[in-house]
């Protein structure tokens, strides 16, 4: 699959790729799971196209600026399928990752607001519509999730992944 590749993006990865050893953060408004990418592996799990899901999560994103569950409980190695349902009338997003990147990206999603991405650990998902991706949490540990769109991540629109061993 052919990405677009922005300004933005490059910025990203350029900031990433000095500071974090991840790939570039990215956001799409297509369905994750019936998309295809190619594979990722960074500090907090993996992504690969013939993955399957171990187990299904689902998630509600509402306008009150809050993740429900905001805590996910997994084990080493497990592969989730995460449905996120969007309950509000605001676009809100899921991103996957450190609480540093999460904190930097938000501050990036500041200034450019309008930002495109594409990457199999985000999502964004319209008002009253439903997106999902797929995830293996290859390490163990505690990572973050949150929605960076301007204000919401500032608002406490925000989650943890605990990765047992």
């Amino acid at each position: 699959m052919k990405r677009k590749q922005t300004f933005a993006t490059t910025v990203i990865g350029a900031v990433a790729g000095l500071v974090f050893p991840v790939a570039a953060i990215a956001h799409s408004g297509e369905t994750h799971v019936e998309a295809t990418y190619d594979p990722v592996q960074n500090e907090f799990g993996s992504y690969d196209p013939g993955m399957k899901p171990d187990r299904t999560v689902e998630m509600t994103m509402s306008d009150d600026m809050q993740f429900t569950p905001d805590l996910i409980e997994v084990k080493q190695g497990e592969v989730l399928k995460i449905v996120h349902v969007n309950a509000g009338d605001q676009l809100h997003e899921f991103v996957l990752g450190t609480p540093e990147i999460l904190d930097q990206h938000a501050e990036m999603m500041k200034k450019f607001p309008g930002m495109e991405h594409d990457e199999p650990y985000m999502i964004h998902v319209q008002p009253g519509e439903t997106g999902a991706i797929l995830w293996r949490f290859s390490e163990p540990g505690e990572f973050s999730f949150g929605c960076l769109i301007p204000g919401h991540y500032d608002a406490g629109m925000k989650g943890r992944v605990i990765v047992g061993s």
